[in-house]
């Protein structure tokens, strides 16, 4: 890193969900939230891409919200002043948050009964559709926002989070 370089340049420092947004709560998708949440803020590349052009490199804050089937996401700067937002029809999602949630359920209950080949093959199939969640995630903000696969990863836990029902 040069001198003088920002080490959170591109990255986020805070994340806000709306407490609003999140209908249905349960140990299980508590544990999802605080996971994704941790791991999001340790480690991420993040650069909504407007903001970027008009010479904006962060460190960034992101509060997410969905309502009436739209994601929110509103960036802002360091201390809070309002940069963009990005607003992201989820309805290509929905099959996909099902999905994630009752592979979690069942993750939970493999490691509930002990059974190490049944865990293991449960979070196979739970790192699939993480996984072709985040790529659909990264090409839906192409152009938007800028992240990585890791950080879409996380996102996407969270974006779920809000939107189960």
């Amino acid at each position: 890193m040069a001198a003088g370089e920002d080490s959170n340049a591109g990255r986020l420092i805070a994340i806000e969900l709306d407490d609003a947004s999140i209908l249905r709560r349960n140990d299980d998708i508590e544990r999802e939230r605080k996971v994704a949440m941790y791991d999001l803020l340790e480690a991420n590349s993040f650069i909504p891409c407007r903001s970027a052009a008009r010479g904006a490199h962060g460190p960034y804050r992101l509060a997410l919200s969905v309502r009436e089937g739209r994601l929110t996401m509103a960036v802002s700067d360091e201390r809070g002043g309002a940069l963009e937002t990005v607003v992201l029809g989820l309805a290509s999602f929905q099959r996909t948050i099902r999905d994630y949630f009752a592979i979690c359920e069942s993750y939970y209950r493999a490691i509930a009964q002990g059974g190490a080949a049944g865990v293991e093959t449960v979070d196979m199939a739970r790192r699939a559709i993480h996984d072709e969640a985040a790529d659909r995630l990264v090409t839906r903000l192409d152009g938007k926002i800028a992240l990585d696969h890791a950080t879409a990863r996380r996102l996407f836990t969270l974006i779920s989070v809000l939107h189960i029902r």
